[in-house]
């Protein structure tokens, strides 16, 4: 063989091989950094080669122990041609231009710029190289399974557990990851953010850390005169109202003022007439424990609004609408009625925020963006309390987790009103100690 017919050869296969490697190189970054709902999302609408790639990321040991296997094999195989060519032409000193020179080349093409292309354009690269990845993992299956199986044994040697099922809290954790990441880069607005994480949320929270205490409830006395009943129901801003009998404690059911004004109008709006007691709709206890995600089902399949909240002991504790679990979901609902349409969060123009101390620590961190821990405590009263170890007096003030909370107003042993001072907080170089 001539030596211009022996050098074309062997940079003939040498390019064939770096275009392998880059083959190989672009699948496996492609593959693993695609948009699995975009693929399911595109396979619902008939594209084959979504289907397709969905199964490969399906038996990701498999297609990522073919992939890995194919790269070693090319790049390999082309050090060794390029070694053998060079050795031949130049002698021992061939093996470092050998190893020079293929290491530029495949950390360049073999490597790098197919890699880079591949995840700025994962989804269409992982949908054009799918069908020759299925071959190459076919012709490779059976040093492939081999692989695996060994791969399996050592990782279960280690105590390794290997393709664990995905969980539910894992799969909605990458979901808040992901919505929280889209958000930092500007590609999801803040209300969306809150709102999908809402959704997320209910699973975890129970109707206690959002119901209304016993404390704050607007009840009427079901052993009251219809005269005085009707007018303390309708003095109220709600339409559906507790009704207790003997002790303000003892609940046995609720008022529901279409049900007055539609028997105020049949009695001719004589309310003498009245007796209040047929139309009290029975009471609905829910514990306190009851996720939101299962109390919405639940309201959802009773066409009920309303519930009463319990403890372990059955004693109220306080009530849940239907309203309080979309609120969390959708942000603070305000009507004509409310009494703080602003829902209790006053921002001012110095950067404080003036809250009503029975504003929700989650409400409050929606609405300011902030971070401050909902763990112990429900409402930011009792988290200024639970941190203070005391019940702290107007005009005194704390430093906690970044932010100050400075005690207004104060009614009996309950905080009303506190003014939040974000903090500024210290540059990277100053936490570096730069």
């Amino acid at each position: 063989m001539s030596p211009i017919l022996e050098l074309f050869l062997a940079i003939g296969s040498v390019i064939l091989l770096l275009i392998g490697a880059a083959f190989f190189s672009s699948a496996e970054t492609a593959l693993t950094a695609i948009s699995r709902a975009r693929m399911h999302a595109l396979e619902s609408d008939g594209n084959a080669r979504a289907g397709l790639v969905n199964r490969l990321i399906g038996n990701r040991d498999q297609l990522i122990g073919a992939l890995l296997l194919g790269n070693t094999i090319v790049i390999t195989l082309s050090s060794a041609l390029a070694t053998e060519f060079l050795v031949g032409e130049f002698g021992p000193s061939g093996v470092f231009y050998a190893t020079a020179g293929m290491s530029v080349l495949l950390v360049i093409f073999g490597e790098v710029l197919p890699k880079t292309y591949a995840i700025s354009a994962a989804d269409k690269v992982a949908l054009t190289l799918a069908p020759l990845v299925r071959v190459v993992i076919a012709i490779l299956s059976p040093i492939n399974l081999t692989v695996v199986w060994l791969v399996r044994k050592i990782l279960g040697a280690l105590g390794v557990k290997v393709a664990a099922p995905a969980t539910e809290e894992s799969a909605h954790e990458e979901l808040r990851g992901a919505i929280d990441l889209h958000h930092r880069e500007g590609s999801v607005v803040k209300g969306d953010r809150d709102m999908i994480g809402g959704i997320l949320d209910l699973s975890d929270l129970e109707v206690s850390d959002i119901m209304v205490h016993r404390t704050e409830m607007d009840t009427v006395c079901a052993d009251d005169p219809p005269e005085k009943l009707i007018t303390d129901a309708l003095k109220t801003e709600y339409t559906r109202i507790p009704a207790w009998s003997g002790d303000v404690d003892n609940i046995v059911g609720f008022f529901h003022v279409k049900d007055l004004l539609r028997e105020l109008e049949l009695q001719g709006w004589d309310r003498a007439r009245i007796d209040p007691k047929k139309l009290m709709l029975p009471p609905w206890f829910v514990p306190d424990t009851t996720s939101l995600k299962d109390q919405l089902a639940a309201f959802q399949r009773q066409k009920a609004h309303i519930a009463m909240v319990v403890d372990e002991y059955g004693e109220v504790m306080g009530l849940v609408t239907l309203e309080d679990i979309i609120e969390e979901i959708v942000g603070q609902i305000s009507d004509e009625h409310d009494d703080s349409p602003d829902g209790g969060i006053r921002p001012q123009a110095d950067g404080k925020v003036i809250v009503d101390g029975q504003v929700a620590v989650r409400d409050l961190n929606r609405h300011q963006d902030w971070d401050l821990p909902d763990e112990e405590a429900t409402t930011i009263a009792g988290l200024v309390i639970h941190e203070a170890q005391t019940i702290p007096e107007p005009g005194q003030a704390f430093t906690f987790y970044g932010y100050r909370f400075e005690v207004v107003k104060k009614a009996k042993n309950r905080i009303t009103l506190l003014r939040v001072t974000p903090l500024a907080k210290p540059s990277d170089n100053q936490a570096a100690g730069i």
